[in-house]
């Protein structure tokens, strides 16, 4: 028959084992699972409890897991220790994401907000950063000037869709995670980048459009449209030409560092060549005025041959007040007494019509 062991044996015989010590990280097992507490046993170093403050987020525990728990309190008053489960959690996923940003990792986030600078995201049980300039052509939110309620709205479509990217900067001290989706993009990029020349015709879709032109995501590189590039005619407003969402095929007539420069009008034989052949100089022409500046008036003789009236051909008078002869969109008969189709200009003479 064995013989029974006391208290004071079993104390004297755990009394060599150590302690857990505020800022220990240690494994228990969980015991008790309620809304607002868990506890966790220990072993021979006593029993811990979790409070729901340092739980953590979005994670479900049930009686019997094994767990890793950080000591807050090493042993209060009652007797037990004060755990934090949401801490380990945390260091784990700031070891994870030092690892990625080390080796230039491509993770995908899911963004569960938005405000006018960028999107809040998380990885890891880390929560980050990823702001509007680092977001990639597909995504960026191009907008007219710097309509910021504009902006917001086009963030928020992008909550609860998974995007790619890179971590561009991470501090735990500073608890600093942000992330970069031109950075993901970066490399497929510039193997894209390498199969494009001038001349190329490519299909886009059109993301933005602004007062100097449209923006283009051509398979995630960004191309602009120039105003003067979008139509052979005279374009006053982008808006009344290209629409967001619009597909288009346009005409590669440059390539910058991380943007193609794009046309539209290149797509088409240029107009002007053949309706100059209509004009002849020293006839007589009608035109309206388009524009009026200190030197000349540009005049509109057909919807793509634009002439211009040189202030010295306005009047005999030495001198000469442009906007008191013409005034915009108005009619007038001219003389044509010069054309250049190589450099594609027409000159006119108010003063000899």
């Amino acid at each position: 028959m064995s013989k029974a062991v006391t208290m004071d044996e079993l104390l004297e015989a755990n009394s060599d084992l150590e302690r857990v010590k505020t800022g220990d990280i240690t494994d228990g097992k969980i015991s008790s699972v309620k809304k607002n507490e868990i506890w966790v046993d220990l072993g021979p170093q006593g029993m811990g409890l979790v409070s729901k403050r340092e739980m953590g987020y979005g994670q479900k525990f049930n009686v019997g897991d094994e767990v890793s728990v950080s000591v807050i309190e090493a042993e209060l008053d009652e007797g037990y220790s004060l755990l934090s489960l949401k801490r380990v959690s945390k260091d784990k996923g700031w070891d994870e994401l030092e690892k990625v940003l080390a080796d230039k990792a491509i993770v995908e986030v899911v963004p569960y907000d938005a405000n006018r600078g960028g999107l809040l995201v998380e990885s890891e049980g880390i929560r980050g950063f990823l702001p509007v300039s680092q977001l990639a052509a597909g995504h960026y939110p191009r907008v007219t000037g710097a309509d910021k309620d504009e902006i917001l709205t086009k963030l928020n479509a992008l909550i609860n869709k998974s995007i790619k990217v890179r971590i561009l900067d991470l501090s735990r001290k500073e608890n600093k995670l942000i992330f970069s989706e031109k950075e993901a993009v970066k490399d497929n990029m510039q193997e894209s980048f390498s199969k494009l020349n001038v001349g190329d015709i490519v299909s886009g879709e059109i993301t933005g459009v602004i007062d100097f032109g449209a923006f283009v995501n051509v398979d995630g590189i960004e191309g602009l449209i120039h105003i003067s590039e979008i139509s052979w005619e005279r374009v006053e407003d982008p808006k009344k030409h290209l629409k967001v969402g619009q597909k288009v095929q346009a005409k590669i007539i440059a390539i910058d560092k991380d943007r193609l420069s794009l046309s539209l009008k290149q797509m088409q034989e240029d107009p002007w060549l053949s309706e100059v052949k209509k004009f002849k100089v020293g006839t007589s022409a009608e035109g309206k005025v388009t524009r009026i500046t200190p030197f000349g008036a540009f005049i509109q003789l057909s919807p793509a041959v634009e002439a211009l009236v040189h202030v010295s051909e306005m009047s005999k008078e030495d001198s000469v007040n442009p906007e008191e002869i013409f005034r915009l969109n108005e009619k007038k008969k001219f003389k044509i007494i010069d054309i250049d189709e190589q450099s594609r200009k027409i000159a006119l003479s108010l003063k000899d019509a």
